[in-house]
């Protein structure tokens, strides 16, 4: 066992004492060891819980013959984090807990490794620290917040971010939104449309890192705990067959998982996140390749924010897995692949149907014949942009409007609010960046205020930064190079007239190059807004966002 190098042998007396003064017995340490790590905190809805979930698994190992070992690990809400300082630190923070996974990992000599996320940075911090690590391991998340029905509307987080706007626009009143506010988030689970931390946990299912109903299944319901000790008993099966990431997370893996994703119609984060544990696992994703996959790949599903459904309605039509069977139906799937289910693809969808047509399209009638993420080129975005597609009214899926320019997410919000922001108008908000925000904070605040006061179909906005899955509308983000890095973007004036075609994949201002080339010889590189502290290391060593906005 690999844990012996801790355990085993005269020399390891002095270790074994150290676990005795923990209470481990000689029984106990004769046995694989399991690392688990719990992300339960109590500042995040979907972690809340997940005590729960790490019991049920300790159980599930103790049941099929291991040890478990629990560690913490940290998690930011991005929901409370959203709209100030605290959003530089989300994304940045996927990295700290990679790093810090991938520590206790190695340093303990885990025989295999159970991972306990839930939401947006969590998952897929702790998946590229699977890939890293490499060995036997299972992601089993706390499950999705349930969505309640409110004067015949379902209800999300989405709602209550939407509901400050149409306040500030004079459509509801103060009453109206703290009935929101009471209601909208009804107990523990990840927020409950296909925002990025359900995004993830969905692919995380089609990646083959988490069993059968780990993206779907409600966090309040007992199937989860169920399948919590599940995948305690299933990690002892893939240490015993030493099936390790390196095994499961092959290019064709993240070739379903893309696929999968367009078809969902997931957060456009999920374009951050898929390259970035790809390059853990030594496999190159880049933009080009998500075109080529939507091109082919159907719609199949509209989950909140692009449709009234959320996570629960895809749970009852089927799950994820009811999915992929409609997809592969068309060859679209690798089926061959091994699973942390110790199956293959094909052995997991075999019994899988779609229960719900309204919920889950089939793949002869989707919504649209690509897929629900496009990725966008021009003289915006050399390098890439991406928008959520499904998420856009067919009006803006083409537009042209005259810029109006911002240099931070604040400096936006206020000119929306005070209704500065008019029919037409495409709001460029630059400097959010990797480098440039630090950290490229999600922006459901402007996309929110722009919705609620009614604007969506009407006024498109393009950043640096990235967006909240939970954002709808014509919301381009990731454009890279981005400003601090002397991006095009960077050079925009306002007034400028942009022009989008999310169906060409264009994005352009009507600016020649002569005219950009004078603008980018005048350009001078603002201050870094924070230098000092964990941001200020984060923001020397990122990467683009069109590379995952990994570190150096």
């Amino acid at each position: 066992m690999k844990s012996d190098i801790v355990k085993k042998g005269i020399e390891k007396a002095p270790h074994r004492s150290l676990f005795k003064a923990m209470g481990y017995t000689d029984e106990e340490l004769e046995r694989p060891l399991i690392g688990i790590a719990n992300a339960k905190n109590e500042i995040i809805p979907g972690h809340i819980h997940l005590d729960k979930i790490t019991e049920a698994v300790k159980a599930g190992i103790r049941m099929a013959g291991g040890t478990p070992i629990e560690f913490g690990a940290i998690g930011v809400c991005d929901g409370i984090a959203m709209g100030h300082v605290g959003m530089k630190y989300s994304l940045a923070t996927r990295e700290l807990i990679a790093d810090s996974c991938e520590a206790m990992g190695r340093a303990h000599s885990f025989d295999g490794m159970v991972f306990i996320p839930n939401c947006d940075k969590i998952v897929p911090g702790m998946l590229m620290a699977a890939a890293r690590i490499n060995v036997p391991a299972i992601v089993i998340s706390g499950g999705p917040m349930l969505s309640l029905n409110r004067d015949g509307k379902q209800l999300d987080l989405n709602s209550v971010f939407e509901a400050v706007g149409a306040f500030k626009a004079g459509k509801i009143t103060e009453d109206e939104v703290c009935d929101l506010e009471n209601n909208a988030c009804p107990g523990c689970g990840s927020c409950s449309g296909m925002f990025t931390a359900n995004s993830m946990n969905c692919l995380t299912e089609v990646l083959g890192m988490g069993l059968t109903g780990n993206g779907t299944i409600p966090a309040v319901y007992a199937e989860r705990i169920r399948l919590a000790k599940q995948a305690g008993m299933k990690i002892m099966e893939l240490v015993e067959k030493d099936i390790k990431p390196s095994d499961i997370l092959t290019i064709e893996a993240f070739e379903n998982a893309l696929t999968v994703d367009m078809a969902l119609g997931c957060s456009t984060n999920s374009v951050l996140h898929l390259p970035a544990i790809a390059n853990e696992a030594g496999i190159q994703i880049d933009l080009d390749i998500i075109n080529k996959i939507s091109s082919r790949t159907p719609n199949l599903c509209k989950l909140a924010p692009a449709g009234s459904y959320h996570i629960q309605d895809l749970y009852a039509a089927g799950g994820v897995q009811a999915v992929m069977k409609e997809l592969s139906s068309k060859g679209l799937l690798h089926t061959d692949l091994i699973t942390a289910t110790g199956k293959t693809v094909k052995e997991n969808i075999q019994n899988a149907k779609v229960k719900d047509y309204n919920v889950i399209r089939s793949v002869d009638n989707p919504h649209s014949v690509t897929g629900g993420i496009a990725v966008l080129k021009g003289n915006i975005a050399p390098d890439g942009a991406v928008v959520k597609r499904s998420a856009v009214a067919d009006s803006m899926l083409v537009h042209k409007g005259p810029a109006r320019v911002f240099d931070s997410e604040d400096d936006a919000i206020k000119a929306i609010y005070n209704g500065e922001i008019v029919k037409g108008d495409v709001v460029i908000i630059r400097y959010e960046g990797p480098k440039g925000g630090p950290g490229m904070r999600e922006m459901l605040g402007p996309t929110s205020a722009i919705a609620g006061m009614g604007l969506d179909c009407d006024v498109a906005l393009i950043t640096d930064g990235r967006f909240s899955g939970a954002s709808r509308g014509a919301s381009i983000g990731h454009v890279s190079p981005e400003a601090m890095e002397g991006g095009p973007i960077a050079f925009i004036k306002e007034g400028d007239i942009v022009d989008i075609n999310i169906p060409a994949g264009t994005l352009n201002i009507e600016v020649s190059e002569e005219e950009l080339s004078k603008r980018k010889a005048s350009w001078i590189a603002p201050e870094p807004k924070i230098k000092s502290g964990y941001l200020g290391r984060y923001a020397r060593m990122v990467t683009s966002a069109s590379t995952g906005a990994v570190l150096k």
